[in-house]
């Protein structure tokens, strides 16, 4: 149902009947579009889950733990570029849904959780599972709060979705105490959010035209969060006509198509050096969506601090960004989808290929090439090689096949082999979460049952929600799940070696039957131990009709694509 069907429904009812707190709630989801939560049940909202029993456009995927329902929850916003939604009971519920928040304040996701909270006439006694919520969530949050009053459950819902979509998305946490969802009261709901957005105004475009044209060694980066379809086209339409670089921020490859003779790389973990270095003799940045954080910019180190030597040009939705870090040439606040119009707009050179920075664009771009090839297995190389692996997936998934990562090191090979090739076909925790990837790649499927959806995860990775592996079948999201087997935590070990060489501490794994463990749960399972075989495994897995675990045994001493341990014992 849409948000202004279920707007239209809504506002023929009768205003008034009373209604609980639970079906105020729920009707006021369905008012914004909603048709899709995720939970673990608990008695603090049962007149939640009634509610949600009479509403059966609303699907309600129950999870095995709290985090992973905040984890699918944060992927569906990302995917649709509205609030994902997430209910969890009071206390632990909360607690362990807390890392879905992080995520979705460093990814810049709209998200809403809903908290169960003990009655009100409890708090503050340290009643049975209570906790401040404000308090627990506020630095994470884009707004935490608590609905005091049942008669005001549909205005503190609209303003949840209008928080939490407006300007820098982010999440939203609203604590539910159980009279307010039991008691009941007579009031009508409110209109559909709509979300607000910035945008460029003309000095400022040809301003950004002027420093472009003056340039000799332009960059561009393009990153952030909620960029629809026709922002990506509009930006890629820009930087063709203008044949101008550009780098992908962390985790944010599926902004442009990385085929593309403009395209030069990902600012990321194992970042390329020469990307590195172009980033640092560039003239002029134009900087499109992205906050310029951490990894982005090697820990602030490939832009100086507060004003770097090249010419910055800024946009980002928010304009606390702007100068938060860096102080930009020019500072533009503006949302992905008007700033890409108006870059499309800009009047481009009359012959792009024949500008001053032709050979520029067309070297960064040779080096990504070389950069993206796979490497010779080392002579004594043991196992499934990754970069192979991610070789058959790009020359057989189609342009909009879903890959959801979590954290390890494995990512560094789906991030540097994988060419993504339209919009919102990457889930990545730009945080950095274990775990994220399966839960992530659930929602996707849900959400896209005809894509393809992969799921990657490391060992450690993969155990953060096996459970899920439950979900996936109760609801009938067959993702294909690869599992890469090195039997350690491979990025604390990486680090580990460097700081203190040979002394092995918390790092190793001890890790179950995978494939046993998948095919208790009901899923297809194979193990996969050479290269060669992985086609024909993958194959299997995607034609399987249910979800799908594949366990690749990789060389634990090849720690990058680059780097291999001397021993591993």
């Amino acid at each position: 149902m849409t948000a202004s069907s279920a707007a239209s429904r809504s506002a023929a009812s009768d205003a008034t009947t009373a209604r609980s707190g639970g079906q105020l709630l729920v009707d006021a989801l369905a008012v914004q579009g909603v048709d899709r939560v995720f939970c673990v049940p608990g008695e603090s909202y049962l007149d939640v889950l009634d509610a949600l029993y009479a509403h059966p456009d609303i699907e309600t995927i129950v999870t095995k733990h709290e985090g992973a329902a905040a984890n699918m929850a944060e992927a569906d916003g990302k995917l649709m570029g509205r609030p994902g939604i997430c209910f969890v009971t009071r206390g632990p519920g909360a607690t362990h849904a807390a890392i879905g928040v992080h995520i979705a304040q460093q990814d810049s996701t709209p998200m809403i959780l809903f908290v169960g909270q003990a009655p009100r006439e409890h708090l503050g006694r340290e009643a049975f599972q209570e906790v401040d919520y404000a308090a627990t969530f506020g630095s994470m949050a884009k707004w935490a709060g608590q609905i005091e009053d049942t008669a005001r459950i549909p205005e503190m819902i609209a303003r949840a979705f209008q928080v939490a979509t407006s300007g820098r998305p982010g999440p939203v946490v609203l604590a539910l105490p159980e009279d307010v969802l039991g008691n009941t009261a007579t009031v009508p709901d409110t209109l559909p959010y709509r979300v607000l957005s910035p945008a460029p105004t003309a000095d400022q475009a040809a301003d950004i035209a002027k420093l472009l044209a003056s340039a000799k060694q332009p960059l561009v980066i393009v990153g952030g969060a909620n960029w629809p379809a026709q922002a990506a086209a509009d930006f890629k339409a820009f930087v063709q006509a203008w044949n101008l670089p550009v780098a992908a921020s962390f985790r944010r490859q599926d902004l442009f198509d990385n085929r593309d003779a403009q395209y030069v790389g990902h600012l990321s973990l194992g970042m390329n050096p020469a990307l590195a270095e172009r980033v640092q003799t560039a003239d002029v940045i134009l900087a499109v969506g992205t906050r310029l954080g951490e990894i982005n910019t090697a820990a602030y180190t490939l832009l100086e601090v507060p004003t770097p030597k090249q010419q910055l040009i800024h946009i980002h939705v928010d304009a606390a960004e702007l100068g938060r870090v860096y102080r930009p040439t020019l500072a533009v606040q503006a949302a992905p989808a008007p700033a890409a119009a108006m870059l499309r707009a800009l009047d481009a050179p009359a012959a792009a290929g024949s500008t001053p920075w032709a050979g520029w664009t067309e070297a960064a771009h040779a080096a990504h090439v070389a950069f993206s090839a796979a490497p010779k297995p080392a002579d004594d190389y043991q196992g499934v090689v990754m970069a192979d692996v991610m070789a058959h997936l790009n020359a057989t998934l189609p342009d909009d096949a879903i890959l959801a990562n979590g954290a390890g090191n494995y990512t560094v090979w789906v991030h540097r082999f994988y060419q993504f090739r339209q919009p919102r076909t990457s889930l990545a925790p730009v945080c950095g979460a274990m775990g994220y990837g399966f839960p992530a790649a659930i929602a996707a499927k849900l959400r896209y049952p005809e894509r393809d959806v992969i799921a990657f995860a490391g060992d450690g990775c993969f155990l953060m929600y096996p459970q899920e592996l439950a979900t996936a079948l109760q609801f009938g999201a067959n993702v294909v799940t690869i599992v890469v087997n090195n039997g350690m935590y491979g990025t604390i070990r990486m680090h580990q070696e460097k700081r203190f060489p040979g002394r092995i501490s918390a790092t190793k794994l001890q890790n179950p039957d995978f494939v046993a463990m998948a095919s208790a749960f009901g899923a297809h399972a194979e193990l996969v131990e050479k290269t060669e075989d992985f086609p024909a495994a993958f194959e299997r897995a995607r034609k399987a009709g249910r979800p799908a675990l594949l366990e690749l045994r990789v060389d634990p001493k090849q720690i990058t694509p680059a780097v291999r341990l001397g021993s591993v014992d």
